[in-house]
């Protein structure tokens, strides 16, 4: 019964956000903005950069392609029917066709090409368009490597080959590598609103960890999760994660892997001099934040956490140093992976790095630098040679191993926060963690 209170009155609690939150209305023309733009600047780039002169996206409705899903309008929730985009660039007049073979536009930017009165099957009308444009090269979503480039299912695979005519067959090519562009590459006016999204964020780690939601000795750690959750929801947002929250402790054992939700206790109730930690994420504007932060709770008469703490974070932010300042275009996930871990181990540090892409979905497409169970470097079915490009977002995920001889055994300093690397090199999207938070809150917080 007390838990259901406290819960109650948690939920009752006022979030401070400073970024204003879009009504649905604004929102969907912002997407639209940007997915115009997109079309028109951005991807004639990305087909000349990677030579594929027409790309072909196929998708059923409730079974939609990764890629087709940040292609469709804001008022599109999903596909219709069989959809069927056609993106056909002539760099040599410079002009780019962006068609529908589908009953109807698919928002103002790609225009619907197929009149089913006049040709009713629609994989005639698709070769009438090939046919008419002549393309050197046929891309279709299908890789091996990256998931989300490998969305064309088998069937409409079968159905686009069997209606190809023969001249045209040996011209299919994989578009994995114009599909990861497209997903990981960031506009200038989508790093504006990435910023937002990852101060909203912060804001509500930062108010989650906080005295207006926990009270040591009564609040749990599941409360604290289902508090974030419900205050994203009561936000107008959505989380593309269950929120995690865990304590280390001088009692406790470090158990496992961070990542071993099975040994992590649910419902701790969190105590004075606990150190916290949040793994937690939002959906906006369809891109997605991930961040891990740490927070301390004071004990009686104590105003600042425990110097071994402090120190302890400052390891942590060493580790994102070397991994960061090792993110150079053209190097692959595991020679940055490699690099860093070296240069970490070298200071005395006992670092692990798992830094994923991050963008129009959360664990996007993109260079993988290491995983939580790959620490010599991940398999090349998970992308290991795709090198780092410019103008792409990471989560700087990583942890280091710290012994605390005040609590006798050893911490992980685990960290997430987003960063955005372009043609000046890396920053932070918005700021990282440098100051443990404190509960009950005594300063007030500056990233660096």
């Amino acid at each position: 019964m007390k838990n259901s209170i406290r819960c109650f009155f948690l939920l009752l609690s006022p979030i401070l956000v400073a970024q204003q939150i879009l009504p649905e209305s604004e929102r969907a023309r912002v997407v639209d903005e940007i997915l115009e733009e997109r079309f028109n600047t951005l991807l004639p780039e990305l087909m000349d950069h990677t030579e594929i002169d027409m790309w072909i996206v196929i998708s059923r409705e409730y079974n939609e392609d990764p890629v087709l899903k940040t292609m469709l309008p804001a008022t599109w929730l999903n596909a219709r029917r069989r959809t069927i985009l056609l993106f056909y660039r002539n760099k040599e007049k410079n002009t780019i066709d962006k068609l529908a073979v589908a009953r109807y536009n698919v928002g103002k930017s790609i225009a619907s090409a197929w009149d089913k009165e006049k040709e009713p099957n629609q994989w005639k009308r698709l070769m009438q368009l090939i046919e008419g444009r002549n393309p050197k090269k046929i891309g279709l979503n299908f890789s091996r490597d990256h998931n989300i480039a490998d969305g064309l299912d088998k069937t409409d695979y079968d159905e686009f080959m069997a209606n190809l005519p023969k001249a045209y067959r040996s011209k299919v090519i994989s578009a994995e590598q114009l599909a990861v562009r497209w997903i990981e590459t960031r506009t200038e006016r989508e790093m504006i609103t990435y910023n937002q999204l990852v101060d909203i964020t912060h804001d509500i780690i930062a108010e989650a960890f906080s005295e207006k939601v926990i009270t040591p000795g009564v609040t749990t750690t599941t409360e604290v999760e289902w508090w974030m959750r419900q205050k994203v929801t009561d936000l107008g947002l959505e989380t593309w994660f269950h929120p995690t929250v865990d304590v280390q402790r001088t009692s406790e054992e470090l158990v496992g892997h961070l990542y071993s939700f099975s040994g992590r206790p649910d419902d701790l109730i969190i105590q004075p001099g606990d150190l916290l930690h949040c793994d937690f994420g939002i959906t906006y504007l369809r891109l997605n934040t991930d961040c891990q932060e740490l927070a301390y709770v004071l004990k009686p008469n104590e105003k600042e956490a425990p110097m071994f703490l402090v120190n302890a974070l400052k390891d942590g932010n060493r580790v994102q140093d070397f991994l960061t300042q090792n993110m150079v275009t053209g190097r692959t996930g595991n020679e940055i992976l490699s690099k860093s871990l070296q240069e970490a181990k070298d200071e005395g540090l006992q670092p692990a790095i798992y830094t994923h892409p991050l963008g129009s979905y959360g664990h996007s497409a993109g260079t993988t630098i290491g995983m939580w169970d790959s620490q010599g470097g991940v398999m090349k079915d998970d992308g290991d040679s795709y090198p780092l490009n410019p103008n792409t977002v990471y989560a700087i995920e990583l942890n280091t191993t710290v012994n605390i001889p005040e609590w006798k055994r050893d911490i992980r300093i685990m960290l997430e926060e987003a960063g955005f690397y372009g043609k000046d090199g890396f920053r932070y999207v918005n700021g990282r963690q440098t100051d443990l938070l404190l509960i009950p809150r005594i300063k007030e917080y500056l990233r660096d």
